[in-house]
């Protein structure tokens, strides 16, 4: 059975907190790469950078739907949610572009179970913890080469 240990990438890529979203779109453009974990100074792992979160910059502010019920605006968005689009749109470093607390994988992890992960829930590019520590990261692409080496 493969796992992830198998197929990650361990020369890992990383942006910080502070980095500029210039920069890191930069970074992610040249090294052809969909994503890249946000790591803090001590090398933590507190978030992930994909391309999809600096689109987002790309977007309008939505206008939250509003309707009227006994005279009354109720709105049809929650605030936090067009906080954090606004903050998204509006960002200028990775912190507030990034995703936090991103999902992971161990070493361990089966590649039917990252297979899931991803189609389940839209994700291109899983960090991989070992111990607290992030020793890799796999990509869709990685995934791939599996079924064309098989």
């Amino acid at each position: 059975m493969i796992k992830a240990k198998d197929i990650m990438t361990r020369e890992i890529i990383t942006v910080s907190p502070e980095t500029e979203i210039v920069q890191a779109a930069r970074l992610l453009l040249e090294k052809r790469i969909n994503g890249a974990p946000v790591v803090n100074q001590a090398g933590g792992l507190v978030g992930i950078l994909c391309q999809s979160d600096l689109i987002a910059q790309q977007k309008s502010i939505p206008i939250p739907s509003l309707f009227t019920l006994l005279d009354g605006y109720i709105p049809l968005k929650t605030s936090k949610r067009m906080d954090k689009e606004v903050e998204k749109i509006a960002a200028t470093k990775v912190a507030e572009a990034m995703t936090p607390n991103p999902v992971t994988v161990d070493p361990a992890t089966d590649i039917e179970k990252v297979a899931a992960l991803m189609v389940e829930k839209n994700y291109h590019t899983l960090p991989v913890v070992d111990a607290g520590k992030l020793v890799g990261i796999v990509g869709k692409e990685d995934v791939l080469r599996t079924l064309v080496a098989g």
